[in-house]
This record gives C-alpha cells, structure tokens and sequence, in this order.
C-alpha cells in the first residue's frame, strides 16, 4: 500500500549512547527554558501521541516530561470511554482536558480513537467516523485560533519490530503488564489500522495541527525526533504570539 507510512525511513538509528545521552540533555533543557515562557504569556500546549502499539508512546512521553516542571505539565493516559462518558458525545471527554494557558498537556492516545480503533474494530459507524475527520479539524481549529499549539506525532515502526517488542514484553515479569490479548487482535488487523492511519493522515494533517510521522525503529533516535519536534514548535509558537527571538532563552549547559 503507498501512502506516507510506506515513505518513512525506518533504518534511521543512534546507537551511540553517549551521542544519545548528549542529544537529550540538549533537548530537555531547552524543552524546559521553553515552559516558563509559555506560563508568562498565557500560552497553552497539546501535544497528541499516536502510534503502532509498542511503538514507543510511552518512553518518548517519559524523556519528554522528565525534567519539566510538574506544575505546568499534565499527561493524559487515554483508554477506551468509561460506561458513563459514552452517554456524551464522544469529544466531551477530552474538551474536559484541555490545559489552562500556560500549560502543556501531553496525550498518550487521544480523539483520534475515533477514526482509528472505532472505525476498524466497528465501534463507531461508518457515518459516525467519516464526520469525525471535520468535528477533529474543527476542534482543533478553535483552540489553535485561541492562543494554543497542536501538535501530533505518530510513530512508525514496522511489524517485525512490533513483534520483538511485544515477544520481549511478554516474557518480562516487570512488563508483562503491557501487553494483553487486545494487542495480538489489533497486530492481526495491521492493514486495517494502516488503512484508517493513512486517511487520517489525509484528512486532519493541516497547517494549524500538523502531524509528524516519526521513525519508531530505534527508540533513541525517535526519543530525539520528538523531542527536537517539540521544541521547533514551541519556539515557533512563541514567536507566533509576538515573542521575539531574543526573548526565547538560551538554555544553560547542565552539569553532569
């Protein structure tokens, strides 16, 4: 199938640790001079995660947040809709989760669920999911039009790493709790997901919400894709909202 999947470049890697260890360093600290200048100009961050399970979400989300301060910073775990969030639209539970100005929030999974998991496993209806494309761009849209950045990552890996990954999980009584039955069933259905990724893709990567597709292959290099995508935008965010160039700290050397 062609689409913007098959054109990433999965055999992008860093495998020198202490290039790995450098490069994050560089990026979280400039992550975190980035925040307190969000707070004093009363602007807000989503950044959305999206991705193959075991692709990654989760570490990059962890190295992201890890030396930001906690005050200004929310991480959404996203599951299935609870018994009583499904008597809403589907959308209410996450309006409830935007951040106040001057906060980030970051979310692992998030409405895209909608066109995703509900259109492949059949949760939602056909004409449910395929008006759900312009209800997200509209959401989107208001809160981009109102001091806010959106940013969407979806992390690619291919179906032979997934396995390694969930085999190695599974076999691990410290991470055995990440994978379930769930995850097998969606592996089955891969160019279903693909399919529904790509029209996603198509149909919601705009100039005000763009999405990045980052190669999952090697963790380190994805970890460090985010974390160089984030920072980009944050700092075109700021600008954006009348923050010159000169204002936008220098983050200082940390020491080891």
């Amino acid at each position: 199938m062609s689409g913007r999947l098959s054109n990433v470049d999965l055999n992008q890697s860093i495998t020198d640790k202490d290039e790995y260890e450098k490069k994050l360093k560089k990026y979280q600290l400039k992550l975190l001079s980035m925040q307190h200048l969000l707070l004093e100009r009363n602007l807000g961050v989503l950044f959305v995660f999206e991705g193959w399970d075991a692709s990654g979400k989760g570490g990059a989300i962890k190295r992201a947040v890890a030396n930001l301060d906690p005050r200004g910073v929310r991480v959404w775990p996203i599951s299935a809709p609870a018994p009583h969030e499904k008597r809403y639209h589907y959308m209410q539970r996450f309006w409830r989760k935007i951040p106040q100005y001057g906060q980030i929030a970051i979310f692992d999974r998030s409405w895209y669920g909608r066109v995703l998991v509900e259109r492949v496993e059949q949760l939602a209806k056909p004409d449910e999911w395929s008006r759900a494309y312009e209800e997200i761009n509209e959401f989107e849209r208001m809160l981009t039009c109102d001091r806010y950045l959106i940013h969407k990552f979806w992390l690619h890996c291919t179906k032979d790493e997934q396995y390694k990954r969930f085999k190695k999980r599974a076999s691990d009584p410290l991470k055995k709790w990440k994978i379930t039955d769930e995850d097998w069933r969606n592996r089955a259905k891969w160019d279903e997901y693909a399919v529904a990724a790509e029209d996603m893709f198509a149909k919601t990567d705009t100039v005000e919400a763009p999405w990045t597709i980052v190669p999952a292959n090697n963790k380190w290099f994805a970890r460090i894709a985010i974390l160089k995508e984030m920072t980009k935008s944050i700092k075109e965010h700021l600008k954006a909202n009348g923050v010159s160039q000169d204002e936008i700290p220098v983050p200082l050397k940390r020491e080891s």
